[in-house]
């Protein structure tokens, strides 16, 4: 029988750690949605991006954002931003880079923003950052993990501070359920938690990437962390495969 080319097989089996051709990454689009250009990234169908160099792992072809995502996300973000003043001389931070495809969204709907991203696994890094590299994309990409780039970041006080936040769901994610955010690795919560402390003087904006069902609970115990909070859920899929973006703030309501 045929393998299905489904998120099991590509984030929990045999193709998680491995770089996919191009009529696979069309295979999973297609199986698992209908669509071969389901993966769409950094503003290309997957024959183009491939064709150009850009290469992804199966876990990375599951996890990113595609750009009908990444753009609605960043649009959301400038426009919740836009209003605050400062916007465009931003700090936008990715820290589980994977493709970097969100941060490169978010950078085109922030001009003059500068973008920072960390990615702690050296494979996802190394295709990553040629991917950009490839693309001549301005983002600037490390091969650490969150904390240890976040401490070594030097940003004064007056910059916004944008995050996106989308740590591996891994079995965080159920489809009766919904996600639980308080089951991504790490936690959202604790994360949220480091950025306020490190960056406590300044405006910041967290941008994080949701599923159309959330655990409410889970929901509810990021709420008192911030200063003003919105969830926005966007209808690019079939009913109950939609994903979203929820965005909270510090230091200023918009």
């Amino acid at each position: 029988m045929d393998l299905v080319y489904d998120r099991q097989l590509l984030l929990l089996g045999a193709k998680r750690n491995a770089e996919l051709e191009l009529q696979e990454v069309e295979r999973y689009g297609r199986d698992s949605y209908r669509d071969p250009d389901y993966v769409s990234i950094y503003g290309l169908r997957p024959a183009d991006w491939y064709a150009r160099g850009v290469r992804l792992l199966g876990r990375t072809a599951v996890e990113c954002t595609r750009d009908s995502l990444a753009d609605a996300i960043g649009k959301s973000v400038a426009a919740t931003a836009g209003g605050t003043g400062g916007a465009n001389d931003a700090v936008v931070i990715d820290p589980f880079a994977g493709s970097g495809n969100t941060l490169y969204w978010l950078l085109r709907h922030l001009p003059g923003a500068r973008g920072v991203a960390f990615e702690l696994d050296p494979t996802v890094y190394a295709l990553t950052s040629r991917n950009l590299a490839t693309l001549a994309a301005p983002i600037r990409i490390l091969n650490v993990d969150y904390q240890s780039g976040l401490r070594d970041m030097s940003v004064a006080p007056d910059p916004m501070i944008v995050i996106f936040v989308a740590p591996p769901w891994g079995t965080a994610l159920d489809k009766a359920t919904g996600l639980d955010l308080r089951r991504t690795k790490p936690p959202i919560g604790e994360i949220v938690d480091f950025v306020a402390h490190r960056f406590a003087l300044n405006r910041l904006l967290f941008a994080i990437q949701i599923y159309e069902k959330v655990d409410p609970d889970s929901m509810e115990e990021l709420r008192p962390r911030f200063a003003w909070m919105e969830e926005r859920v966007f209808a690019l899929n079939a009913p109950g495969e939609n994903h979203g973006v929820l965005i909270g703030t510090r230091g200023f309501v918009p």
